[in-house]
């Protein structure tokens, strides 16, 4: 919850310090693993591999109407390939960015070629949720990282420092 100044307020009874990031489909419980965390894994993993399924039907569908139309074998081979290494690629680039940040400018040149390759995207995500919720392990590494600058910067000395004695 933010005020009219953009400022974060911390609800009553939680603790202040960092605030886990929310994943699609997950929330927060990531963290704890909790709320129905695995049904949502299961259910992520379902629904991802029926994306794939459904996806491969539509392009079997667009072939099919390739070969209806007649335009020859070389410009079907052709499509089949470029749909083949999309998805390779789209692929490789979504595992990727589950453990790392994407730069948005890298992001923004490939969407072409990620939306031409979204089954290789669906399948990433389809055996990424199989272990854990997809970008969770980046989550996680950056959740944890803040807690610990949060709790260091916290941490209170004891005693004062100007009434030290010094030792001769």
């Amino acid at each position: 919850m933010s005020d009219d100044n953009g400022t974060q307020e911390i609800p009553a009874g939680s603790a202040p310090g960092p605030r886990p990031e929310p994943i699609r489909f997950f929330g927060t419980t990531w963290v704890d693993h909790d709320n129905g965390y695995p049904a949502r894994r299961i259910g992520a993993a379902i629904g991802s591999l029926a994306a794939v399924v459904g996806s491969c039907l539509v392009l079997r569908f667009a072939f099919q109407g390739l070969q209806i139309a007649d335009i020859g074998s070389f410009v079907t081979l052709l499509m089949v390939v470029m749909f083949a290494i999309c998805s390779a690629l789209a692929f490789r680039h979504t595992w990727e960015g589950f453990t790392k940040r994407a730069d948005p400018d890298r992001q923004a040149s490939l969407r072409g070629l990620l939306a031409i390759g979204f089954v290789g995207s669906l399948l990433a995500y389809f055996f990424r949720s199989l272990f854990e919720a997809p970008g969770e392990k980046l989550h996680r590494e950056e959740y944890d990282t803040a807690r610990k600058q949060f709790e260091k910067r916290t941490t209170r000395r004891t005693g004062n420092p100007s009434k030290k004695r010094r030792r001769s």
